[in-house]
């Protein structure tokens, strides 16, 4: 039998617990022995609920079980959830986890430990929630040197950025809305401000360069600038607005990663990831682009990519089935200001002639508006376009780059 217990017991680590149970016999028999919730520890009881008899307050209990070997750490952040994920994996005890924060913080030195100890650390469903990003990129796509990703990693955002397009509604309106069915947080800081997809894409570009990417150094905005007006010009021009998460290998080894909002084509495959999905397009030197698409968040989703790692990690029992590595050594991330991209500018109406002077070849976009304008910018450089617009003076009121 193989004893599983799980940390955390809120939104994921009781799906983890209902996949376990609710498909046990397909669950067991991929794992090629009876699969057990022995342990669910949390802070709080559960009476009434109905695995509430294996709710534990002492994390011991788990650490010092000799017959524990799969341990879900489902807690979030990255204290306690850290030093516990650290002590499990040098006591010999596999390690699989939706956390992209403690992944994107620590993985390099549980990934070490994991591998030393003849065990595993296993993060599916880390970026993708629900889909799989993780095992294709290190295992399918193993041949490739991927050159980029794009991505939409947050079901938040997404969600509200469709909602915006579909309805004409402001920003703050479409978050309350958010909030009301459960797909945003009370503070929506971490999704709207564009962290947790900052997270997802450190996460990536470590697996792409094989050296750790610090989420804290990578270049990001959030959302909460954009409005209806930006999406009638969008809509004008025949595209889209998306919060993307993207990482580009470019020259010396270095990547370019950032998470902020652009527009999108309408012909590109992401600009149909709408509501809560998610979706990966990723580019390989070979094989050219493949996307991955489905709900990225959600309780069942999630869950669902968790138990495929503790099935993996219970196959390799004292072995380690580690599928991914990074060095410790960070990666170099390559300056946003030497970027080149070209731009989309909402301005006031009253300084459209400095726009064509400053911005000599722009492309007006018109979509009836009287109280502003907007346009789209020749390629050039971000550093470039900071120094126009700080000419612009206060006449620029909204930018935003083109995918």
């Amino acid at each position: 039998m193989i004893k599983v217990a799980v940390l955390g017991y809120g939104t994921v680590g009781s799906g983890v617990v209902e996949v376990i149970e609710s498909n046990n016999a397909e669950v067991s028999a991929k794992a090629g022995e009876e699969m057990h919730v022995s342990y669910i520890l949390d802070l709080r009881d559960f009476p009434g609920d109905p695995y509430e008899d294996r709710v534990i307050h002492d994390f011991n209990v788990i650490l010092n079980d000799p017959e524990v070997s799969v341990v879900c750490e489902v807690m979030g952040g990255v204290g306690a959830a850290y030093q516990f994920t650290k002590q499990l994996l040098e006591a010999g005890k596999s390690v699989c986890t939706s956390n992209k924060e403690l992944v994107a913080k620590h993985g390099a030195e549980l990934l070490e430990i994991a591998r030393n100890k003849n065990c595993s650390y296993m993060f599916e469903a880390s970026v993708g929630g629900g889909i799989p990003v993780i095992r294709p990129i290190t295992k399918a796509l193993t041949a490739e040197k991927i050159e980029k990703i794009t991505a939409i990693l947050n079901g938040t955002t997404n969600y509200i950025l469709s909602k915006m397009e579909k309805e004409g509604a402001g920003y703050e309106e479409t978050l309350k809305k958010a909030q009301e069915l459960g797909y945003a947080e009370r503070n929506p800081e971490a999704d709207v401000e564009g962290h947790d997809a900052c997270r997802k894409v450190a996460i990536l570009s470590s697996l792409m360069t094989g050296k750790n990417v610090d989420a804290e150094k990578i270049y990001t905005e959030g959302i909460t600038g954009i409005s209806p007006a930006d999406f009638d010009y969008a809509r004008a021009a025949g595209m889209t607005i998306k919060l993307l998460a993207t990482s580009e290998a470019v020259e010396d080894g270095r990547v370019l990663a950032m998470v902020a909002p652009a527009l999108v084509s309408m012909g590109h495959p992401l600009a149909a990831v709408n509501d809560v999905y998610n979706g990966v397009f990723v580019k390989g030197n070979m094989l050219g682009d493949v996307m991955f698409y489905g709900r990225g968040a959600g309780k069942l989703p999630t869950a669902s990519a968790v138990v495929s790692d503790v099935i993996d990690c219970a196959r390799h029992i004292g072995r380690s089935s580690i599928i991914c590595i990074w060095d410790r050594e960070e990666a170099g991330l390559a300056d946003v200001d030497e970027s080149r991209k070209c731009f989309f500018v909402r301005a006031k109406a009253s300084a459209r002639e400095k726009a064509e002077e400053i911005f000599p070849g722009c492309r007006f976009v018109e979509c009836g508006r009287a109280e502003d304008c907007g346009f789209m910018t020749a390629e050039m450089s971000e550093k470039e376009f900071k120094e126009k617009s700080s000419a612009m003076g206060d006449g620029i009121l909204c930018r935003i780059r083109l995918a």
